[in-house]
């Protein structure tokens, strides 16, 4: 009798494990293939998608950098420092280094777009001259974002070696030099920040 019932016991633990595995196994093919048709799911990626992500990418870092200049700042340069030996006499302004980046933007991205040139902007490399707050400086800023997006979405793998009207470049270098023109102002945004005793947003730990 003893010896029945253990019999019956282990045939009973045999047949939960079988179940159990059995579970796990559907459990874990059920996620793989959940897993897989997430990732079908998403588009694939192309030349506007990856071009639009890169404008997304230098545009944060600079309009966080732009904000993070207090309003009484944003007409700083490194030429009222004195700094001895240094020489940043007629060097830009911050408030100048953004409006360049964005003046820039749209003489590099209109013509992606073929939008016109916003009222006041000059070929002078220093932007509107009427936009003086930086209110109105960074709403400019975010504008010439905009318009890299919207010049983004228009390059296809038929059209990126084309020129554009007007342009003697391509619509792919077009795209990519206003995000490296971008990053080189960058730079000079974050060394003004610093010498303001402001760390760029970008390089502040998570718990700043």
């Amino acid at each position: 009798m003893k010896n029945a019932r253990t019999l019956l016991f282990l045939a009973v633990a045999a047949s939960v494990l079988v179940a159990s595995a059995a579970f796990h196994s559907a459990a874990m093919s059920a996620a793989a293939s959940a897993s897989a048709s997430l990732q079908s799911a998403q588009p694939a990626p192309s030349i506007a998608s990856v071009l639009d992500r890169d404008i997304s990418a230098v545009e944060k870092q600079i309009v966080d950098a732009a904000d993070a200049m207090p309003e009484d700042r944003f007409n700083f340069t490194p030429e009222s420092l004195n700094i001895p030996g240094s020489n940043y006499k007629g060097v830009r302004s911050f408030a100048v280094q953004v409006k360049h980046i964005a003046a820039s933007n749209w003489f590099i991205w209109s013509p992606l777009t073929g939008d016109k040139l916003p009222e006041g902007l000059k070929d002078d490399g220093n932007g509107p001259a009427n936009l003086q707050t930086k209110a109105d400086i960074i709403k400019f800023l975010k504008d010439s974002f905009a318009l890299g997006h919207k010049g983004a979405a228009t390059l296809t793998a038929e059209n990126m070696l084309q020129s554009p009207a007007n342009s003697k470049s391509t619509r792919l270098h077009l795209a990519e030099f206003g995000v490296a023109h971008a990053y080189d102002h960058y730079g000079q945004m974050v060394e003004y920040l610093r010498m303001n005793g402001i760390v760029p947003p970008a390089s502040r730990s998570k718990s700043e």
